[in-house]
């Protein structure tokens, strides 16, 4: 599976290997990205829906540097749950861009407005929801998206606009809808 990445969640953390002797313990780490909310000043995880996505040093994630991860490609294993929590790993990023299957979307509450999780349509039937956050009026979801799926929020429908001469690079976009 080809997963574009159009935005991280707010939260990072990570895992080395356990013997402090091994010299190859912080090349091998794992890092973990999961959805967060300002509480008392501070961004926490606030877990309605527990998931993350993970990166390995090896397949090419720099922690130094997460944004250079924006609009990058990679392949990845099959979204699962294990241990009640959504996940999905990333293994590698490709050398070249490649037109994806589908996009790693986070939104927040304060760019596209609130997330209704369980309502009817609240999202694409292609969509898959990874984690979610919430505490007060702040939320912030992570999904996987195909181009031309969709999210609804109280602000109204946003679909996930690929670009044509660049397949890899994708952004939510508020449709307009009418009635005539």
């Amino acid at each position: 599976m080809l997963v574009a990445i159009t935005g991280l969640g707010s939260v990072w953390r990570w895992r080395f290997g356990r013997n402090a002797d091994d010299p190859t313990r912080f090349a091998r780490a794992a890092y973990f990205n999961t959805t967060g909310v300002p509480v008392n000043g501070v961004i926490r995880p606030r877990a309605k829906i527990a998931g993350h996505a993970r990166f390995n040093a090896e397949g090419g994630f720099d922690p130094n540097c997460p944004q250079r991860m924006v609009n990058r490609v990679f392949e990845c294993a099959e979204p699962c749950v294990w241990r009640g929590q959504n996940k999905i790993l990333f293994k590698r990023m490709l050398h070249a861009p490649r037109q994806p299957d589908c996009f790693l979307v986070v939104g927040r509450q304060s760019e596209i407005g609130r997330v209704q999780i369980g309502t009817s349509a609240w999202k694409s039937d292609n969509g898959l929801l990874i984690a979610l956050s919430e505490c007060a009026d702040a939320q912030e979801i992570m999904v996987l998206l195909p181009a031309g799926g969709w999210i609804r929020t109280d602000i109204g429908k946003f679909t996930l606009q690929a670009i044509a001469a660049r397949p890899w690079f994708a952004r939510l976009q508020l449709t307009c809808t009418s009635t005539l």
